[in-house]
């Protein structure tokens, strides 16, 4: 049990790096819950959070939301990353960042127009 939502706690949102950066946009975690709940399925979030200096070490995008805590990189524990990406662009045709890669989802929750991406 998390204690942000039912399968979410904040420390999963830290940064790697470990300078403290752990904030967990509330949006971002409704949405990485929404398809939890959808899937019947637990998540683990490979990456939440990234502090500018992280997000650089780790080769992100320049643009990327992992440092406005708006993004988590989430391994869903049931459904495919193609299912969950099927799933959220249809649930949210005109907004928010959704990439696929082969064993991950990215889900964020930008607000300057909707990105989608497969990287499998």
């Amino acid at each position: 049990m998390g204690d942000l939502t039912k399968n979410l706690s904040r420390h999963e949102f830290a940064c790697k790096c470990e300078c403290g950066l752990d904030t967990a946009d509330i949006e971002t975690v409704a949405v990485i819950q929404e398809v939890c709940d959808e899937f019947d399925c637990t998540v683990t979030i490979n990456s939440g959070c990234r502090c500018v200096a992280h997000n650089k070490r780790v080769g992100g995008a320049q643009n990327s939301q992992h440092p406005k805590c708006r993004a988590g990189d989430c391994k869903f524990h049931g459904p495919t990353p193609d299912q969950v990406h099927k799933y959220l662009v249809k649930k949210y045709p005109g907004k928010f960042g959704f990439g696929v890669y082969a064993t991950f989802n990215h889900i964020d929750t930008r607000t300057d127009g909707p990105a989608r991406w497969d990287k499998r």
